[in-house]
């Protein structure tokens, strides 16, 4: 195929090309500097601009077969309406190029957490609804809007498919963007943590349910693409970075009324117009242990499950040979 391509230049996006490229499809992929895909030059095209513009979509559109959508706006410190231009309007914007150039497949890339978190017992399936503290949250609300405007669009004729991915590790993390949480404790000797966690997937098993996606899945459907076998709170996670990369760090949980009074005084600051990540509703998200299962990604779009081991080893490379 000639597929379209949004959000190129982010940590899933480079995965996403690099699988795109080997499977033989055509690329095109729409950024705001060429120079921001990292990867070798050579095998795409590029067309520059910006992706809430909807005559440089539709330039970038001629010709193309399928649309994958790995752009959003992650940015926890923002506003609502802020989240809605990207997380959303892009979405809008992408029904509408169907519409008009006749493009008849589409993968959009949602977040897990417009999915319910289950509990180990039972973990959550595609079924499970939005609930709280991920619904009324900005972000989370932003994506399960953009996720439900696509999935209007299917129709007997298309082929839309939104995956659900859970945290996303790996390499071409070239920000970084999540690798920051690793980060934030590679390396020190003692480390806190919030008691909750998240479900975390190696970001080339994503790339790879995308990609699949154009030809495979069932049209008008979610796809949960996380690695089942961990979902980890956030002090195992790094516990695990610390065995991975060889030192010795000892991480204590933060009580949960500590972590919260910090999000009303962040509620505070927010009011003042002060940018700041924390709030309350942010930090309700880090106090829940996710569970997923990838039951449906793995047996109808294929995706292998890596372990997040070999995700945090990658990372760490990527880093070390771009510096």
């Amino acid at each position: 195929m000639k597929v379209l391509l949004l959000g190129a230049t982010g940590l899933l996006g480079h995965n996403v090309l690099q699988r795109l490229m080997a499977e033989g499809h055509q690329v095109v992929a729409v950024v705001r500097r060429a120079d921001g895909i990292k990867l070798p030059k050579g095998g795409w095209e590029t067309v520059e601009g910006s992706i809430l513009d909807y005559e440089v979509l539709s330039k970038a559109a001629r010709g193309c077969d399928a649309i994958v959508n790995c752009a959003g706006c992650t940015d926890m410190s923002l506003r609502y309406v802020d989240f809605l231009q990207v997380n959303l309007g892009v979405c809008r914007l992408l029904v509408r190029l169907m519409d008009e150039q006749g493009i008849k497949t589409l993968v959009h890339t949602s977040t897990v957490n417009t999915i319910g978190f289950g509990t180990a017992d039972k973990p959550a399936d595609e079924s499970f609804p939005m609930v709280k503290p991920f619904k009324g949250n900005f972000y989370a609300d932003s994506k399960f809007g953009g996720e439900q405007a696509v999935l209007k669009a299917s129709t007997k004729d298309r082929h839309v498919v939104v995956v659900n991915p859970g945290f996303m590790l790996g390499p071409w993390d070239v920000k970084p963007s999540s690798g920051r949480m690793l980060l934030a404790a590679y390396r020190k000797p003692l480390m806190f943590a919030p008691r909750g966690g998240k479900a975390f997937v190696h970001v080339g098993d994503v790339a790879q349910a995308i990609v699949h996606a154009l030809t495979r899945g069932e049209n008008g459907r979610r796809y949960i693409a996380v690695n089942a076998h961990a979902c980890l709170t956030i002090k195992e996670l790094y516990e695990m970075q610390a065995q991975v990369c060889g030192y010795r760090q000892k991480v204590i949980e933060v009580p949960d009324w500590l972590l919260l009074a910090a999000g009303r005084v962040g509620d505070v600051l927010r009011r003042m117009d002060v940018k700041t990540q924390v709030s309350t509703s942010n930090i309700r998200q880090l106090l829940v242990r996710e569970n997923y299962t990838n039951r449906c990604a793995i047996s109808e779009l294929g995706m292998k499950e890596t372990p997040i081991e070999v995700a945090i080893k990658e990372f760490h490379e990527y880093r070390k040979n771009n510096q």
